[in-house]
């Protein structure tokens, strides 16, 4: 992936028009059915001037992941009572933990849309096994921020250390991104009364919380 670090301004830009036709194509159809001649038609561009700044779509798709989970996990620390949680116990870090997946729920729909349909594009043999490590390690954030509220509650006793973390983390992440995705793209069942989407999945928080935690809240 080129260094875009040094681009100038006007560059920088053009690069992000792309980046955001190429997110609203993503979503509105899927990635494998968005070519990146649909991107810059879309853009106004040639696509000449497109390979100037992505040479495939693997890494155009991934740079589009790394803008937009970006964004996400720099709002969702501003959420912070404080960098560290100081004065916080572990259970307080995995509610908001917990939280942060009914965050972007709430915020950003689109993004799990997309995240959705990048998975699958990254299973599908056609990307580069360095992309499908690029995105591992960008959602890091996840997994080392777990990692702290883990050792906090090996501290303060707040927390089922009894259960491994590993365990721990892939349910918790499994659950609550599943829970999530389906009510963003509608795979829920709907009700002729309707239904209070973040009410149930506040219901699927609560009971993570009680599983794990040894406190209620």
């Amino acid at each position: 992936m080129k260094d875009v670090t040094k681009l100038p301004q006007y560059q920088l830009d053009r690069r992000q028009t792309f980046m955001e036709h190429g997110f609203e194509l993503f979503c509105s159809k899927s990635i494998d059915a968005v070519y990146l001649p649909d991107v810059a038609k879309a853009s106004g561009h040639g696509i000449a001037t497109l390979y100037r700044y992505f040479s495939t779509k693997a890494e155009f798709a991934l740079a589009i992941a790394e803008w937009k989970w970006g964004e996400f996990f720099r709002e969702n620390r501003s959420r912070r009572p404080n960098e560290g949680f100081e004065g916080k116990t572990a259970a307080d870090m995995y509610a908001f933990f917990l939280d942060s997946f009914l965050n972007v729920y709430r915020k950003n729909k689109a993004l799990l849309r997309f995240n959705q349909l990048f998975n699958v594009y990254i299973h599908s043999g056609e990307v580069p096994p360095e992309t499908v490590e690029r995105y591992r390690v960008l959602m890091k954030p996840i997994t080392d921020f777990f990692h702290l509220l883990y050792e906090r509650g090996k501290e303060d006793g707040t927390l089922r250390t009894d259960v491994p973390e590993t365990e721990m983390l892939s349910v918790c992440v499994h659950l609550m991104l599943a829970a999530v995705t389906r009510y963003a793209v509608g795979l829920v069942y709907q009700p002729d009364g309707g239904f209070d989407d973040l009410k149930e999945l506040d219901i699927l928080k609560s009971m993570l919380y009680r599983e794990f935690t040894t406190q209620q809240q």
